[in-house]
Order: C-alpha cells, then sequence, then structure tokens
C-alpha cells in the first residue's frame, strides 16, 4: 500500500523540493510513497481570495481564517479520512521518532501549514489536529518543517533503505543517541578508528556502542538520559513484579 501525503498549504511549489532527490525521490518514482499539495486559497470565498485577517483584540500580523482552514481541513478529511492531521506549529508537541513510527504504520499524513501569525485556535477546537512541532524555533512558514516530517517517514517505508537494520540502529529509536561512527582510512591526521572496532569481536563492539550512546546521550541531551532511565527502571520493576513468585 503507498504511502499517501497530503500538504495544505499556500506554496504547493516547495514540495516535492528536497524529496525529489536521493532515497525520497527514487521511492517516489517507485510509487512506495505519494503526495498531493493542496493550496489553501482555493478555500477562500472572498472575490479577493483572501486566507488571512488582523488579530482579533490588535497585534502585529495577520491570522490564517478559521472558515477557510476548516474547509482546506475537511476536504483533505474526506480524500484521507483515515489519515492523521498535523499543524506545523512551534508551540505544538515535540515530533518523536516513536510518533514518526506511528505515522508510517498507517496509509499516510495530511500536513497543515502555517504563515504569518499562524492560525485561528478555534480550528482545533472544531477539528481533530495534532498540533506538532520541530523544535524550539520559528520558522517563516510550515513548509521546510513538513519537508522535515515527510523524509522521516519516507526513509522507514518498507524497501526505501537498502539495510533492514538501517532505520533502527539510529539515533532516538531506542530513546539513546547513536554511538560513533568511523570509517576508512584506519588512520587519519594522528587520530585511529577505536582499537575495539578493529578487534572482530561482535560482543565487545555491542558493548562499547551501547556505552558510547548511552555516554553521549547523558552529556549531550539529559532531558533523553533522564527519559530513558525513567522507561528502564519502570521496565525493570514491571519484570521483578512478574517474576516474583505468589506469597512471596
Amino acid at each position: 500500500m503507498t504511502f499517501a501525503a497530503t500538504i495544505l498549504t499556500l506554496y504547493p511549489e516547495m514540495f516535492p523540493g528536497p524529496l525529489r532527490l536521493s532515497l525520497a525521490g527514487r521511492a517516489l518514482e517507485e510509487q512506495k510513497w505519494s503526495l498531493d499539495t493542496v493550496q489553501i486559497r482555493d478555500f477562500a470565498t472572498d472575490k479577493h481570495s483572501n486566507v488571512d485577517g488582523t488579530p482579533a483584540g490588535g497585534g502585529a500580523g495577520m491570522v490564517l481564517k478559521v472558515d477557510v482552514l476548516a474547509a482546506a481541513v475537511d476536504h483533505a478529511k474526506r480524500v484521507q479520512p483515515k489519515a492523521p492531521i498535523l499543524a506545523m506549529t512551534p508551540r505544538g508537541k515535540p515530533i518523536t521518532q516513536e510518533r514518526i513510527r506511528e505515522i508510517v504504520a498507517g496509509p499516510g499524513v495530511t500536513i497543515l501549514c502555517g504563515r504569518f501569525e499562524g492560525f485561528d485556535e478555534r480550528i482545533f477546537e472544531a477539528r481533530d489536529i495534532e498540533e506538532v512541532s520541530v523544535g524550539d524555533i520559528v520558522l517563516s512558514g510550515g513548509e521546510p518543517a513538513a519537508l522535515m516530517i515527510l523524509d522521516a517517514c519516507i526513509r522507514l517505508l518498507p524497501g526505501v533503505m537498502g539495510a533492514a537494520s538501517s532505520g533502527t540502529e539510529e539515533s532516538f529509536e531506542e530513546g539513546l543517541l547513536e554511538y560513533p561512527q568511523y570509517t576508512r582510512p584506519q588512520e587519519w591526521d594522528g587520530r585511529m578508528i577505536p582499537e575495539v572496532l578493529r578487534s572482530g569481536d561482535h560482543a565487545k563492539i555491542a558493548a562499547w556502542r551501547k556505552a558510547m550512546s548511552e555516554d553521549h546521550t547523558r552529556l549531550r541531551r539529559p532531558d533523553l538520559w533522564e527519559r530513558h532511565i525513567g522507561v528502564r527502571d519502570q521496565s525493570a520493576s514491571g519484570e521483578r513484579h512478574e517474576n516474583r513468585k505468589p506469597g512471596k
């Protein structure tokens, strides 16, 4: 089944953009995924095709109109009724690799790209839309963030990456950052590939990689490390509970 992506945007010409290249581009040609861009402006009802208005209560910038957004979202829902709808916004919940995998397991995704000062809040009250952020940054529009989401999804589709393990031995897959990687030459600028990676001892290599992943996560992303420790402790506690004999 083809993974179908629908993008609601004021700038459909931004797609597929870089996704026409490399693995994603080849997968698009092979119809492993499909892309449909929907121009939000097509759902405007006035003669000037206005899609935005001044903020209620005053303030700078413009806000995307709720009636136009609702019409665009409803159109996408009719086309892909089972696909989740994501709205790209800095105030959204940070996207995770776990959520990406959940999306990939489904039929596709619809992504709503904001512009200006954002969306009229009533669209989230009236429609089932998931507000998503790709980081603590502000972009000029949701399109670059949508490309990031799509790239993260496409590379996990069956048959897109060459090695089956490529999608699992990576940062965030086990709640940790990936271990350091090396390749030829063995020595460069006086720096050697770690001896353990040249040992041929797969058990030692696996243990080294696990230790490096933990060290890098603890030092560089303490937020991920705290979450990982919490999940690990919870899992261990559950295992101990299951192994406890009745009456003990």
